[in-house]
């Protein structure tokens, strides 16, 4: 048996919440993300070209909300300085300085979302990074 070889055409992570909406406002109107699949309890945001994150209401979806979030996700963008001025203009939790780091090539800052999961906001220090 061989495994298909035809390219993949999305690819969505997903976080459970237990408020959905509040999720979904930070999403849209912090983040800038676009709905791009509405399947009701499950919303899939478009991220980048082909990378989307979803937000499920706990209550329906595969897996349950927990407190213990050992997950990040991170976002390349070409100006991680523009970023970085503009969450901390707005209210999240657990903001860090900006950082660098040489090991794996990149400028970054970490902060949390309304239930919890890390988010990565970098951007390269070196091609190939």
């Amino acid at each position: 048996m061989t495994r298909p070889d035809a390219e993949n055409t999305l690819a969505i992570t997903f976080f459970y919440y237990r408020d959905l909406p509040r999720a979904m406002a930070f999403y849209e109107e912090v983040m800038g993300l676009t709905l791009a699949i509405d399947q009701g309890w499950c919303k899939i945001y478009r991220v980048a070209a082909g990378a989307h994150i979803g937000l499920v209401d706990e209550a329906k979806g595969m897996n349950k909300w927990t407190a213990d979030k050992p997950v990040q996700f991170c976002i390349r963008v070409p100006d991680v300085d523009a970023w970085y001025a503009y969450i901390g203009a707005v209210e999240v939790d657990d903001l860090s300085d900006l950082f660098i780091n040489e090991e794996i090539g990149i400028r970054a800052f970490v902060f949390r979302d309304p239930e919890g999961y890390q988010l990565e906001i970098q951007s390269a220090t070196r091609e190939g990074a």
